[in-house]
């Protein structure tokens, strides 16, 4: 059983972001790994902006990625790259916080022009910080997620691609934990 922590760059608390992340979890879990979401703007935004990874809720997220084998980096994407409250987060992180870590980054926006981010903002980020394996990334269009009360859906166009991805994700963390166990 792998531990997978995602991280929410979202500073919407209806974020659309989130709510597909929450919704993946519970496929994850469905496949045998021990999920936490963390949404980054429940983080203090003091100890954010100030840059203070000492602040217990920083050390405890950090502590959260060393102990995680996968991670999963979700954000909406402003500017061509995700959120900078996810970056000010990364930013306190140890310059090799994910080293040995399987990684997936998703990305939700409102234009396809944006889908690039994913090879250009995202991936040298997480392979600057040593991620071991970055797994192919998902773009979801904004239009393609309804909310209603607590439900998510996505377009039935999307979901089977997005999943896909995150079978893809599971089976390379599975596939991690065979290999530690035979070695």
């Amino acid at each position: 059983m792998s531990r997978i922590l995602a991280l929410t760059g979202s500073p919407s608390p209806t974020s659309r972001t989130e709510a597909v992340v929450e919704r993946l979890a519970v496929r994850l879990r469905g496949q045998g790994h021990r999920v936490a979401v963390t949404p980054v703007r429940e983080l203090p935004p003091g100890a954010l902006l100030a840059g203070d990874a000492t602040h217990p809720d920083i050390a405890a997220v950090a502590d959260a990625i060393a102990s995680s084998e996968g991670l999963i980096v979700a954000s909406p994407v402003y500017k061509a790259a995700y959120s900078g409250l996810l970056k000010s987060l990364l930013d306190l992180l140890p310059q090799f916080a994910l080293d040995g870590k399987t990684v997936l980054p998703l990305a939700t926006g409102g234009s396809l022009a944006h889908v690039l981010a994913l090879d250009y903002a995202f991936r040298p980020v997480l392979q600057s910080m040593g991620a071991e394996h970055v797994v192919q990334g998902y773009f979801l269009l904004d239009r393609l997620v309804t909310m209603s009360g607590g439900d998510v859906a996505i377009d039935p166009e999307a979901e089977p691609t997005l999943l896909s991805v995150v079978d893809a994700f599971s089976e390379a963390l599975h596939r991690r934990a065979r290999l530690a166990v035979a070695s």
